[in-house]
This record gives structure tokens, sequence and C-alpha cells, in this order.
């Protein structure tokens, strides 16, 4: 199995960020969150990991400038469709609270990866909401947002928590602690795909 790693959006060139909007609020103590370093941070740390445990990765847009989607796409349907499974990591914004898990329309093998995602999800943050729609019958949202719909293999988003809700932000996507256990549940849900899907 091969994970295909996306780090949403742009990162941080010489202290300039690459992406228009896709960060939180500048709070009243001066800092703020810039999405696309915080999504490049767990993906960094969840290649560290898979390397330990010899599972099979590719960081689909390790640049720091903004990757196009197309580009995104592109490079991750050069891998196998049997053998891979897309993961890409985002932060949320628009007023709410805890996270939610994104496969595109339809009855998958992306469900079952999300599923799992889920799962471990609310066993790492038993207190946290998982934003969920079980009207299909799974706890994934379902979207037409290119990478799932596009990528030719199984593909997930993860949005983790909210960049514009202040505690959510302050104690977990901008701590050091709140990182590890957000990479540390997408990392337990990984070795779960490959023991149970592939």
């Amino acid at each position: 199995m091969t994970v295909l790693l996306d780090n949403g959006h742009g990162g941080l060139i010489n202290g300039a960020y690459q992406t228009s909007g896709k960060r939180s609020p500048i709070w009243d103590d001066g800092t703020q969150l810039f999405e696309g370093e915080f999504n490049r941070s767990i993906v960094n740390q969840i290649i560290e990991e898979l390397t330990s445990l010899q599972i099979n990765y590719v960081n689909i847009a390790p640049e720091y400038w903004d990757v196009r989607l197309e580009t995104r796409v592109k490079r991750a349907n050069k891998y196998d469709v049997a053998d891979s499974f897309y993961l890409s990591i985002h932060s949320n914004a628009g007023g709410g609270h805890g996270s939610e898990i994104f496969t595109s329309p339809g009855d998958t093998k992306s469900d079952y990866v999300a599923t799992i995602f889920g799962n471990e999800y609310k066993s790492m943050f038993p207190d946290r909401a998982l934003r969920t729609d079980f009207s299909d019958g799974d706890l994934d949202k379902e979207r037409r947002f290119y990478v799932l719909t596009r990528t030719r293999m199984p593909a997930i988003l993860t949005e983790n928590f909210f960049m514009d809700n202040q505690e959510e932000c302050k104690t977990l996507l901008m701590t050091r602690q709140g990182r590890e256990k957000i990479a540390r549940y997408h990392i337990n849900a990984i070795e779960k795909v490959k023991q149970q899907l592939y």
C-alpha cells in the first residue's frame, strides 16, 4: 500500500504565505495560523512515522508554493489504483467546531477508508465533535472536491478543526501537543487501513 499525501495549499517562503486567504484571524496576542503551514506540519509528522513503520508514501506536493489541484491529481494518478489511497490534509474555517472527513459522492472504497479515519478520530478526540453525515449510511460527508473526484484511487480529505475558532486554533492547531495528536490519529488510521483493506 502507498499513501499519497497531499498537504493542501501553499506554505511559507521567506516568511511570505503563498495562498491568499486560508489563514486564521490575527489573535489578541498577535499570532496567526497559516493553513498551508499547518497542513505541511501534519504531513511531515505522518511521513516521519510512516518511514519508521515501513509504510510506503509519496508526498504529492512537497513544494512550498501552492501546487495546482490539476498537478496534484496528475501526480497521484501515476500510482497503482489497487495499491494506493489519497489523503488530503486541511484545517477548516467558517465558524464551526470539530473535524470532518470528506469523500466523493457514491458508495466507494473511499467510504470504508473514511470510516476507519472517523473511528480513529473519535478514539483520539472523544470529547471533540466529528461532524458527520449518515444520510447514506456512513459518517463521511460527500462533496465533489476536485482532488476527490479526479483521482483514480480511493481518496479522502480531512478537515482538522477550525482555524477561525479561537479555542481550537490556539489549543490544537497551533500547539505541538495538538498537532502531535492530530498527526497520530491519521497515522493510526493509516495503519488500520493497511491492515483491513490492503
